[in-house]
């Protein structure tokens, strides 16, 4: 999902929404997507019922806009919309996915975007990568992983389109992405796993940055990947995995729920 109309102005307004961006799967992503472990393939009926029951919480349950893409076969790996633009107030970076094969997803996303009349950048350096997945906002500045799919110079550029934060880099080596082991949990609060690789990254962001964070480490580092958001009338909501999926870490968010 890419969450939009977030807003960075105080902790008070971190987290806020309005709309959310999510694209169909594609029968391709059972044999064909980056990201299926090697000797197995996807369940797709199980993945679209998961992914309908997705939608349905951020429309029902959440009240948001949410502005669905359709499927495209020859974009096995489309579903993950996070991984191509990155939005913050009222601006848009298309990135420039660290995989080949994924660079053609930006053009629907671009079509979408300009739909909400946001502030379109585009990354066109070809030495650039970048990949949402690696880009990790607190509201009061950014993160981002070096990884194989994320380079120095694609943080560089984000860098140069929001200016009004600071943006510090992170070198991850055992995961896809940053955000595969840790991520925003609340206002001010990092959700972070406890595999030693992401216990790295963690105390380089500390060293990094200016301002003292909260942490919550859960056993799991698949766990630490949730999506917080601030919505009128909702309230603090906290998108995690389901608690059977790993019910040691589930235990341990009931202490912020």
């Amino acid at each position: 999902m890419a969450g939009l109309g977030s807003s960075g102005a105080g902790a008070s307004a971190f987290g806020r929404c309005t709309h959310a961006l999510v694209r169909a799967l594609p029968e391709s992503l059972c044999q064909q997507a980056l990201r299926r472990e090697k000797g197995k393939e996807v369940d797709l009926a199980r993945a679209e019922r998961e992914h309908q029951l997705y939608v349905g919480v951020l429309k029902s349950k959440l009240g948001l806009q949410v502005l669905e893409l359709p499927a495209d076969e020859s974009l096995p790996d489309c579903v993950f919309v996070e991984d191509v633009a990155v939005v913050c107030e009222e601006t848009a970076l298309l990135t420039r996915p660290g995989a080949p094969s994924r660079r053609k997803e930006v053009e629907v996303m671009k079509r979408a975007l300009e739909s909400l009349n946001l502030n379109i950048v585009e990354m066109t350096d070809e030495h650039a990568t970048l990949d949402g997945g690696d880009v990790l906002f607190t509201g009061r500045e950014f993160f981002v992983g070096l990884s194989k799919r994320t380079n120095r110079r694609g943080a560089e550029i984000l860098a140069d389109t929001f200016k009004d934060y600071a943006v510090s880099t992170v070198p991850v080596s055992d995961s896809l992405h940053l955000k595969s082991f840790c991520s925003m949990a609340g206002p001010n609060l990092i959700a972070i796993g406890s595999s030693e690789a992401a216990q790295k990254a963690l105390k380089t962001m500390q060293q990094m940055s200016d301002h003292r964070y909260d942490k919550l480490t859960v056993p799991d580092d698949a766990a630490a990947n949730c999506i917080y958001l601030n919505i009128p009338g909702k309230g603090h909501i906290l998108l995690h995995r389901a608690p059977e999926e790993y019910p040691e870490s589930a235990k341990v968010k009931k202490q912020i729920e």
